[in-house]
């Protein structure tokens, strides 16, 4: 859209989804801001959008400046930021990578991004170049540089595969994650961690972090516990399918790792059914940017209703819930205009997120 245009005025007409239950009639947006107030401003051209509309999507999980080796240069950065937008991510929490991407904050036209920093790991316990690689002696620190350099989240790798004994093992000491989050939380910053096996997440809580991703070693015994807790899960569902598939890569060298895999991806749906009947806090996730294409917002909240969470409630989780988790504004009066229409009420049937009629970025019809 033009600047020209910009300095128009844009009508949202058909049902206006400000929250799960409330339905209006229509917006206007003014300035690139939203007002449920007819504007009287005349001589200003006005464009009409028609739909059921959402506030843009969140993907509370995804990485943009990272593919499977790395870091990528900006080009490639704009283009994961740009593939986002398209499916109608308008928010995204980076949780973790080793690019600079602070030059998209300055473009209208992409999508707005929380970041966590760099990922923090344990030495030789990650994915290589992804993350700052440390002792426990170094983690305090390192969290404390990394809330300082985010957006107001840390990402640290909870546990990962341990050679030693051919199976997925946490990474970190009680003593170690307990300062750790601390000096995070003094810091104004929450915490977040990797975890896909059981027994990180015992500690991990009890010393305070904020949420969970992927979250695949929740058990019944723990689920009362993140519960009484308030610690959300990102289950990242598009990407725990691909589990068999690693399993298989790694049965001949790590069998115990493989097999166990294999069941943590078994129970999946089980596992988020459990945790959302618990009153756990779920969000949408996709584990964007690593080995997996953006873009892939749609088919996660699909996901989380296969795993049995209502319609509803899945579209919360990348919508009005999520918006509130990051503190970020949804469509609400004199809100920033970040939007996104349909053709029909994604409430209804979820695979309508997947075609976007029009996105609204800032103010501005982008899509």
């Amino acid at each position: 859209m033009s600047e020209q245009s910009r300095a128009g005025i844009l009508h949202v007409t058909g049902r206006v989804l400000a929250g799960p239950d409330d339905v209006r009639d229509e917006l206007w947006v003014v300035d690139g801001r939203i007002t449920y107030d007819r504007p009287r401003t005349p001589g200003r051209d006005v464009t009409t959008v028609h739909g059921w509309t959402l506030p843009g999507l969140v993907d509370a999980h995804c990485h943009v400046g990272l593919d499977a080796h790395g870091p990528v240069p900006a080009e490639t950065a704009e283009k994961q930021a740009l593939t986002d937008r398209d499916h109608g991510a308008l928010l995204l929490r980076d949780a973790g990578s080793p690019s600079d991407t602070r030059w998209i904050d300055d473009r209208e036209d992409l999508p707005r991004i929380i970041r966590a920093g760099r990922h923090i790991a344990r030495t030789r316990r990650y994915i290589r170049n992804y993350a700052h690689e440390i002792e426990p002696e170094d983690l305090v620190a390192y969290v404390a540089q990394e809330a300082r350099r985010g957006d107001g989240w840390v990402k640290l790798v909870g546990d990962w595969i341990d050679r030693g004994t051919g199976d997925l093992g946490a990474c970190w000491p009680r003593g170690a994650v307990e300062a750790a989050i601390a000096e995070a939380h003094r810091l104004g910053a929450r915490v977040t961690a990797h975890c896909f096996a059981e027994d990180s997440l015992l500690d991990l809580v009890e010393a305070g972090i904020d949420c969970v991703e992927h979250a695949t070693g929740l058990t019944d015994d723990l689920i009362p516990l993140f519960a009484r807790r308030g610690v959300a899960i990102v289950p990242t569902l598009v990407n725990i399918a691909t589990f068999p598939q690693l399993a298989q890569g790694g049965e001949a060298k790590f069998p115990r790792w493989s097999a166990h895999m294999r069941r943590l991806h078994a129970r999946r749906y089980d596992t988020v059914r459990g945790a959302y009947d618990a009153g756990i806090p779920v969000y949408v996730g996709t584990d964007a940017g690593g080995s997996l294409a953006h873009g892939l917002v749609a088919g996660e909240v699909a996901e989380l209703v296969r795993a049995g969470i209502p319609p509803v409630e899945a579209v919360s989780a990348t919508a009005w819930g999520a918006r509130a988790w990051l503190g970020r504004p949804g469509l609400e009066e004199g809100a920033p205009a970040d939007l996104v229409v349909y053709e029909a009420d994604p409430r209804a049937d979820v695979r309508v997120l997947a075609a976007p009629r029009r996105i609204v970025l800032r103010g501005r019809v982008v899509g």
